[in-house]
């Protein structure tokens, strides 16, 4: 039976699966975060934040109608993962614009009334020192308005900073894109976890509904004294064995319903059910190396891990002009005196340099991070291009699999179906026992449920390669149908 694992991993989501049982894997590929904005792999409670959303509301009466495109628009704006990333985003725009202040004029103002009171034997003058001047002046008092103003003129490290967080800025953005990305993988993953399982559970409840027919079959023929006890008992365990089974996948498929309502934002108490059917349409048609230029263009993660490397690079400059003099101005104005009637105006202007000659090593320290944080990033960028090639090479080996495994696994039920069908026949006419309408039963429980996996394959398939093309968002109906 095919189970959704996106219960339980990790924020990067390296090994989980959306199906088990047909020989295929769909991992969700990892999310790059920026420097200048802090990074999360798990929410408060140990859960992964994709796999998680924000209620957009209580339950509301009587049941919604959701659509894999109506499901996936709401993911965009109530899963918690994409939230979290929106606020990184926000973060690295105010260390940008914490940055760019050390670069832009600073103005200030204040006002003060004192009273005072100096002794000028404090500073040397003796009594008497000064005919006619005593030794205590006041107490005075003193009022004092006055703007303060301080600029920067020219200082290369503040400048490359600006740089580098205007680098860490756009990483930023093209991870909430990213996430965008990913916020689609998983609703568009679960959404068709549901149908499969909705399947399996509509699949089994017609092989229990027959199971109870050839069961009273059996009956009949006993009290007619055509069919022994035998067979009875060997109907009435199948007859069991599906109840069984049903009410196995009818509690799958309610906890895949759950799952989808979490990373939704719908209130798990609300009632929905889906309106597209469990999809099969061709993938588009697109070579490899179309699909590996537009892989390239398209991945956010890889254009957030080339604004990484640039911030890096803009990290490493900074630390080098350390080693560079900076100049800036400083100026007052204001009115100064006993009272504010009668004031005075007064003004400091100053322009300073300032030469950095030794500083204990802290310049080659920093330059050395910055060196080793860049080095950091070109391999990071270098893994991830290797990356996409894999990804992109891993979606179309699955693909086509996927596809051949649906055509076999159609024709294979087709012929199980006919099997039972004959099976019960003459079964039905007396010319058998029941065991071979069990054994065809199994034939075709066993088929129909290879199909249902294969064909949810095929669907997870065609949405990974969305993934690893960066085209998850713009292109899911094209890759899968759906209504709007």
């Amino acid at each position: 039976m095919s189970k959704c694992l996106l219960l339980g991993v990790s924020l990067l989501l390296p090994a989980g699966a959306f199906a088990q049982g047909t020989g295929f894997t769909q991992p969700l590929p990892q999310a790059q975060t920026g420097t200048s904005s802090p990074s999360f792999s798990s929410t408060a409670g140990g859960q992964n934040p994709f796999l998680g959303g924000v209620p957009s509301g209580p339950a509301t009466p009587g049941v919604l109608k959701l659509s894999i495109l109506e499901a996936i628009q709401r993911g965009l704006r109530y899963n918690l993962g994409l939230l979290l990333s929106s606020d990184q985003t926000e973060a690295a725009r105010g260390a940008r614009w914490k940055a760019l202040s050390e670069q832009l004029p600073k103005l200030s103002t204040g006002v003060t009334e004192s009273a005072q009171q100096v002794s000028l034997t404090a500073f040397g003058l003796k009594p008497g020192a000064v005919p006619g001047l005593p030794s205590v002046i006041g107490p005075f008092g003193l009022f004092d308005v006055r703007a303060f103003l301080t600029a920067p003129v020219l200082d290369f490290h503040a400048l490359e900073r600006i740089h580098q967080e205007s680098h860490n800025l756009q990483a930023a953005t093209w991870n909430y894109r990213n996430s965008r990305e990913l916020v689609v993988l998983v609703v568009g993953g679960s959404y068709l976890q549901v149908l499969a399982a909705a399947a399996r559970r509509d699949a089994v409840q017609a092989q229990f509904s027959t199971a109870k027919t050839l069961y009273e079959q059996a009956v009949d023929l006993k009290h007619a004294g055509v069919s022994p006890g035998i067979d009875v008992l060997r109907a009435q365990v199948e007859m069991q064995a599906r109840q069984q089974r049903l009410v196995a996948v009818t509690n799958d498929f309610d906890k895949q319903k759950l799952q989808l309502a979490r990373v939704i934002g719908l209130p798990v108490a609300q009632e929905f059910e889906l309106t597209d059917p469990l999809p099969y349409q061709p993938a588009p048609e697109i070579s490899f190396d179309q699909a590996m230029e537009t892989a390239y263009k398209n991945r956010a993660d890889y254009q957030a891990a080339l604004s990484l490397e640039h911030a890096a690079e803009s990290a490493k400059r900074a630390a080098e002009a350390e080693r560079l003099p900076s100049l800036g101005i400083n100026a007052n104005y204001g009115d100064v005196g006993i009272t504010p009637g009668s004031s005075h105006g007064t003004f400091t202007a100053a322009a300073g340099l300032e030469l950095p000659l030794f500083q204990g090593g802290k310049v080659r320290g920093d330059v050395l991070q910055a060196e080793a944080l860049l080095k950091q990033r070109l391999s990071e960028l270098e893994d991830l291009r290797s990356r996409i090639e894999f990804e992109v090479r891993t979606a179309f080996l699955d693909l086509k699999a996927a596809a051949n495994l649906v055509e076999v696994a159609q024709s294979t039920m087709t012929l199980a179906q006919e099997q039972l069908r004959q099976a019960q026949d003459r079964f039905a006419a007396g010319v058998a026992n029941n065991i071979d309408v069990v054994e065809a039963q199994e034939s075709f429980a066993t088929a129909n449920d290879n199909y249902i996996s294969s064909l949810n394959s095929f669907n997870l398939a065609k949405l990974s390669l969305a993934r690893a093309l960066g085209v998850a968002e713009t292109a899911t109906q094209r890759y899968l149908g759906g209504t709007k």
